[in-house]
């Protein structure tokens, strides 16, 4: 049974607000998923999921305060969604450093209606964000 572009764009809209608080919904992702950020790279649902955990597992340890502001999940091709984000939070460190960055991502479906690549790109590189860490927060 082939995936409607609305229902996974209803999913994501639903799973990503509450990434760092509560697992995704796998069943809109192919097995041999792809995914790419500024520092991660890899292949297969089960990396993948592993990388949502991590998220959590850190956001917990090393944020006081950490989301995931979901501005827009729309279609922009036949196979394609675009989802614009920015991730805030503040570490738990005492200068109590603020982390704060906007990107994007570009999921493709294959021809079952599964997202079979998830590429996330950063307004900004890396270091920069870690960086932030660093500074004094407000």
């Amino acid at each position: 049974m082939k995936l409607e572009i609305p229902k996974i764009i209803d999913v994501l809209k639903q799973d990503l607000p509450t990434l760092f608080e509560e697992d995704i919904s796998y069943d809109i992702y192919a097995d041999d998923i792809f995914f790419r950020d500024p520092v991660n790279k890899f292949k297969g649902k089960f990396n993948y999921r592993i990388i949502f955990w991590t998220l959590r597992f850190h956001g917990q340890l090393f944020f006081t305060e950490l989301a995931f502001d979901l501005h827009d999940v729309s279609q922009t091709a036949p196979d394609t969604i675009l989802a614009t984000w920015t991730v805030r939070g503040v570490l738990r460190v005492p200068w109590k450093a603020r982390l704060f960055f906007n990107g994007y991502s570009t999921y493709k479906l294959n021809d079952d209606g599964l997202i079979y690549e998830h590429i996330d790109t950063w307004d900004r590189e890396a270091g920069e964000i870690l960086k932030q860490f660093f500074r004094k927060g407000e």
